[in-house]
């Protein structure tokens, strides 16, 4: 607290959920985000920790250890934590926007998609036509499951599906854990199916419907100051997650570009689902 003005860090939390990345292709996990919410925690005489998400999800793993880590410096700190969603907490998204004590949202904003998704191609017939002989060797009958240029296999089909049934179902507990009584008896719920911000308050997905600035100086004051927690800057001012450096265009940085464009088509799969 500063003259009487109440300070409340500020964390932006936005992309899709993937281990990796960096100055060319910068996404959330565990390792971009830790040092942002280490110190936004660290502010000792902040009340809370405000949150902006805007995230259609991604890895499980990465979303539950960015979600574990906000809650345990919350209770470690004694912190409120308030998340504000921008256009969507899906999926991933919105297992990482649970670890709030309260979820805002805007009416038109996207939330749930509380399910698991896996996806893939199939090239078989393609390397039949281009005369592709594919050569796999293993040890170990189950190595080499799902291989998108052999022929689908029932039993690989439903180990995968039985691997997801786990995940979902260790996310649908998260929901329930954090959610509790708040959440309606729909049988949607945790279909995989995703809604509207404001049909989010009906199903007790989400706590209210509004932006950080209003919801934060109705709180704590006209005088608040939300203050924005960035990572620090490297060379030629490019913001740097933990442990990133910039060390000039040589073969390895190139192959990260061609990595990145990969990527970022996986990254624009997962918000077109949502219509942005």
């Amino acid at each position: 607290m500063r003259g009487g003005e109440v300070i409340v860090p500020v964390i932006r939390l936005q992309g899709a959920i993937m281990s990796g990345g960096g100055q060319f292709r910068p996404t959330l996990s565990l390792a971009t985000t830790a040092g942002l919410i280490e110190k936004a925690f660290s502010i000792t005489s902040a009340p809370a920790v405000a949150i902006s998400i805007n995230s259609p999800g991604g890895s499980p793993v990465q979303a539950r250890l960015i979600y574990k880590r906000i809650r345990d410096l919350a209770a470690e700190k004694n912190k409120k934590v308030l998340v504000f969603v921008e256009d969507v907490a899906a999926s991933g998204g919105y297992m990482i926007a649970i670890a709030g004590d309260e979820i805002i949202v805007d009416p038109s904003s996207i939330v749930g998609s509380i399910g698991v998704v896996s996806s893939s191609f199939g090239f078989t017939e393609l390397i039949k036509k281009i005369g592709v002989e594919r050569r796999v060797y293993t040890a170990g009958e189950n190595k080499a499951t799902l291989d998108p240029f052999k022929p689908e296999k029932k039993e690989d089909v439903e180990r995968l599906k039985k691997l997801q049934l786990e995940v979902h179902q260790t996310f649908i507990d998260m929901v329930k854990d954090r959610r509790g009584a708040k959440l309606k008896d729909d049988p949607d719920l945790f279909t995989g199916l995703f809604w509207s911000g404001k049909k989010g308050l009906e199903l007790g997905l989400v706590d209210a419907l509004g932006d950080m600035r209003t919801v934060l100086r109705d709180r704590y004051g006209a005088k608040v100051e939300l203050k924005l927690i960035t990572a620090p800057r490297g060379l030629f001012g490019r913001r740097l997650g933990l442990g990133s450096s910039f060390t000039g265009f040589t073969p390895e940085v190139a192959g990260a570009v061609a990595s990145g464009l990969v990527d970022a088509a996986e990254e624009r799969a997962l918000w077109s689902r949502f219509g942005l």
